[in-house]
């Protein structure tokens, strides 16, 4: 496997991380027979958190396709892994600041890793002008 699929799951199990340590840090709380009970989600903490795992399931399929579409098409693995694990870096930023309540600073970072996106997915496209 390469390192981009690697971040691949990365992605994956970051956004599970994110509802599942809520869950975790607050098991008494939680009734496993009603996972969606928006009494649980109440506080603050756990509506970002809940917050920031929903974006994490919505921005995961894009970052998954563009991975094995750059990978498929021959892109410069190099760059397409250097690429993913800057996208789990600024990902990993993004749920801290979402959980961290600074709003401004977590659309900063969506937007980076939205443009990161994009440069993987239209890799293909662009490969003649990127070193080999």
């Amino acid at each position: 496997m390469t390192l981009a699929e690697w971040c691949v799951l990365g992605a994956l199990l970051l956004y599970l991380v994110t509802i599942g340590s809520i869950k975790w840090i607050r098991f008494r709380g939680f009734d496993n027979s009603r996972p969606r009970d928006p009494a649980f989600y109440q506080d603050a903490i756990a509506q970002r958190a809940l917050g920031a795992h929903q974006n994490g399931i919505e921005t995961f399929p894009f970052f998954a396709f563009a991975v094995l579409l750059a990978e498929f098409r021959d892109s410069p693995q190099r760059l397409i892994d250097e690429l993913a694990v800057l996208f789990l870096i600024v990902r990993i930023a993004y749920v801290l600041t979402y959980l961290g309540d600074r709003p401004t600073l977590r659309s900063i970072l969506w937007s980076i890793g939205f443009a990161i996106n994009l440069v993987i997915f239209f890799m293909p496209m662009l490969k003649r002008l990127l070193p080999a």
